[in-house]
């Protein structure tokens, strides 16, 4: 692999609610971006070409959704990796997917690196997110300026396997804690106590989190506006079940949430806030 220029031409492919707001704040610090989605966007950098876009840029960063996506998106570009380009996927993805990357890279000599992230919509909006970065220490470091627009933290991981690895533990956490949350606030809120006094007590208690501070309230109000949809957690709860299964173990929290996802996800509210959680317990959904 090859030093990047001085100044690199940097694409974003996948310009959902963490990648467009990740490219608003590359073009912000001055960087040169330009940008793909599967779905057009009305943005004056957008190529709608993939593989014209991977073509002219030598930093490739990927924040498309899913493996299926993902898969096809390498498939298009894969004819221009090179060893004058660096691809970094920021999607959470499988390990399958993760190892096929760094492969495909390595073949063509092009630079990986994996840094899936955590935060969500007003985190990526305020360059706030924690970057998990396995791959290669001259490569992250040769790519710290281009991750510092957007990032709070970047936390060096042993390779790409592991990046995406604590990526998809850390999601575990987060869902089984917002199912808890949820459960926890209808039953509070049937005795007659309100959210406020609720997370007045987490907050002074050992299960206080960022997390509780954020959802609780939202929750309360059923704002399901989405700052992480449902949908993505559910395909991360689905690649983590396959983490544990190859390891022989077993995980009944979050196999048992990752069902009262697909349950809502299959009534068409997967693109709500995974906090959505708490709708199953009431009988008037969102529509």
């Amino acid at each position: 692999m090859a030093a990047l220029p001085s100044t690199p031409s940097i694409a974003v492919f996948g310009l959902g609610i963490i990648g467009s707001r990740v490219a608003d704040l590359l073009c912000a610090a001055g960087h040169k971006v330009g940008t793909w989605s599967r779905s057009p966007r009305p943005r004056p950098d957008f190529e709608p070409d993939p593989a014209a876009l991977a073509e002219r840029s030598h930093v490739l960063l990927c924040f498309l959704k899913d493996v299926p996506a993902v898969r096809e998106t390498l498939a298009a570009i894969r004819p221009h990796l090179s060893p004058a380009k660096i691809f970094v996927n920021h999607a959470t993805i499988d390990l399958e997917t993760t190892q096929l990357l760094e492969k495909e890279c390595q073949a063509a000599g092009c630079g990986f690196l994996n840094a899936p992230f955590t935060g969500s919509k007003m985190a990526a909006q305020n360059g706030r997110l924690v970057y998990y970065a396995g791959g290669e220490t001259s490569t992250l470091e040769q790519l710290r300026p281009i991750l510092e627009a957007s990032a709070q933290q970047i936390i060096p991981m042993e390779s790409a396997a592991h990046a995406t690895i604590i990526k998809l533990t850390t999601n575990l956490i987060s869902a089984c804690t917002v199912q808890a949350l949820a459960e926890s606030l209808r039953i509070s809120q049937a005795h007659g106590i309100s959210a406020d006094t609720l997370l007045a007590a987490i907050q002074g208690n050992a299960c206080g989190s960022v997390l509780a501070g954020m959802k609780i309230p939202s929750m309360a109000a059923e704002d399901y506006d989405p700052h992480f949809s449902l949908s993505n957690m559910l395909k991360d709860s689905r690649y983590v079940i396959d983490l544990a299964t190859r390891a022989g173990l077993n995980t009944p929290a979050l196999r048992c949430v990752s069902d009262q996802m697909a349950a809502l996800n299959d009534q068409g509210l997967g693109e709500f806030d995974f906090s959505i959680l708490n709708s199953q317990f009431s009988s008037d959904q969102p529509q």
